[in-house]
């Protein structure tokens, strides 16, 4: 009798253990085979250039985890139509709000133009244009050589500084490999109080850029310059030598005491 109770046991427990251990593995096969959670973002259905207008045929979605999101991305098309590309965008990359500019800002180099800033275009040679390495996105000084009735030598001053230029003639994008190129126009990003420093100086003698390093933001206290503190100063005139009259010399005087009488003699 007791050896049927251990059998019976046995098998109750063999069969518990099995419908545990079949739920179990069902349980964590579901948990394996689920697709991970995504999310869509609006993407380039192919490469776009700098200018493009975005239309619905050159858009598309493209999964992206959920757990990865992009600040600025956009989840539906209709938003975007007729807006235009800032910088090159590579064929399912997702198009985000910094790459875009303003809704109805227009096309071209007017879509580059922050809202408040203004575009001053200024003529430039190889010289001017530093050897050509004036590149969209490279920032400059504008400094301005001038003469004036009351100062007739020549004087360089510092107009503006840290200026990013916009153009340079027809390119607004850099060049990938930052070749030089001559052009005879560079465009300015100004602000319109800058703006108007600039067209003044640019009347009143020749104006020329200096370049900076990309990352050099920083503003120095530049005074004016003019061709007389280029050489070195004239030195000083020495001062004529007066001579000095000598003082009269002083007669000697000899007196002679003989008795009750005194003699004097000069000499």
């Amino acid at each position: 009798m007791t050896a049927k109770r251990l059998v019976l046991a046995l098998l109750i427990a063999l069969a518990v253990s099995g419908v545990f251990t079949f739920w179990l593995s069902r349980r964590l096969q579901g948990r394996s085979g689920a697709a991970p959670v995504k999310q869509t973002y609006v993407a380039a259905s192919r490469a776009l250039d700098a200018g493009e207008a975005l239309k619905p045929d050159n858009l598309q979605y493209v999964d992206w985890p959920v757990s990865v999101p992009i600040a600025g991305a956009f989840a539906k098309p209709e938003s975007l139509t007729g807006r235009v590309v800032l910088y090159p965008l590579a064929q399912g990359e997702p198009v985000l709000e910094r790459d875009l500019a303003a809704a109805g800002a227009g096309s071209g180099l007017t879509a580059k133009i922050p809202p408040g800033m203004r575009a001053l275009s200024l003529r430039s040679d190889d010289v001017v244009g530093v050897a050509g390495f004036l590149l969209p996105g490279t920032h400059v000084d504008v400094l301005v050589t001038f003469r004036t009735d009351k100062s007739p030598e020549p004087t360089t001053a510092t107009v503006l500084q840290d200026v990013e230029v916009l153009a340079a003639g027809h390119q607004i994008d850099p060049d990938p490999e930052g070749k030089a190129a001559s052009v005879d126009v560079v465009t300015l990003l100004l602000k319109p109080q800058d703006a108007d420093r600039v067209v003044l100086a640019s009347t009143q003698g020749t104006i020329h850029f200096v370049l900076r390093n990309g990352s050099d933001r920083g503003r120095t206290d530049s005074l004016p310059i003019g061709l007389s503190q280029l050489v070195n100063a004239a030195p000083a005139a020495a001062a004529p030598v007066r001579a000095v009259a000598k003082p009269a010399a002083k007669p000697y005087a000899v007196q002679t005491v003989m008795g009750d009488q005194k003699t004097v003699t000069s000499f």
